[in-house]
């Protein structure tokens, strides 16, 4: 699967224990099991990233300092993904690329605030505090085509500011970063941008590699979005398979 250049190798599974090595007719009758082994990056493939997953100037959201206390071998003591509440909310789909009337919106576009407000106000849409918003760039049907996957359109820093402002719970993307892959701020310097600002500064979960065609295609631009991340103490973040149901 594609995966972010600083979260390689991204998965890795196993068939530890095989059903041709554990039947046993004697000591098992006709049963035999099988399992297997995973191992795998906390953001690879469809995840959401806690808040302790970025930080700015070595502080975390809420201006916790990075210390020995806070960011162990074991993981992190404040902001895991743990912490993440049980998400049943409303959910709202920004089409970006369908509002342009685009299958996919250009190789590295910078989706900016005027391309959101003009989308939603197409869709008829009013961003609320405490929503979760999926943007689609039109890139998640590439998944199996690295090359173009990772050249996806991305969101501005500009354009998650305005998110910010409404107060949303979380937000989603069909890409690999929400940012551009390589984006950087003009005047600080920053990379990934949009992450420093939503998670540190805001306190707003990032999902990403979202499979959001189907919504697109049947132009279901708010539903009820439900996403229960796994209790993984002290991690950074967490694989998720989100759901999203129909409002008729």
């Amino acid at each position: 699967m594609p995966t972010h250049p600083s979260h390689k190798p991204g998965y890795f599974y196993t068939l530890y224990r095989q059903h041709r090595s554990t039947y046993n007719l004697q000591e098992h009758g006709l049963r035999s099991s099988a399992s297997g082994m995973i191992v795998t990056m906390e953001h690879a493939g469809t995840h959401i990233d806690a808040l302790c997953h970025q930080a700015f100037d070595m502080k975390l959201h809420d201006n916790i300092l990075i210390n020995n206390e806070i960011e162990t071998p074991f993981g992190f003591n404040k902001l895991s993904v743990e912490k993440i509440q049980l998400i049943i909310t409303r959910g709202v789909l920004l089409d970006v690329a369908g509002f342009k009337r685009l299958d996919h919106l250009p190789e590295n576009y910078e989706i900016t605030k005027q391309n959101l407000k003009n989308c939603a106000e197409i869709e008829k849409i009013n961003v609320k505090r405490g929503d979760v918003v999926l943007v689609r760039t039109g890139y998640g049907k590439f998944w199996h085509n690295e090359d173009k996957y990772m050249k996806a359109a991305g969101v501005s820093l500009e354009a998650s500011k305005w998110l910010a402002d409404k107060s949303v719970f979380a937000v989603g993307i069909d890409n690999t970063a929400w940012d551009l892959l390589y984006a950087r701020d003009r005047e600080s310097g920053t990379t990934l941008p949009s992450h420093a600002l939503l998670i540190v500064e805001k306190g707003i979960h990032i999902m990403e590699h979202l499979n959001i065609e189907k919504l697109a295609t049947d132009k279901q631009y708010i539903f009820i979005f439900i996403c229960l991340p796994l209790n993984l103490r002290g991690a950074t973040g967490s694989p998720i398979r989100p759901i999203a149901i129909a409002i008729k």
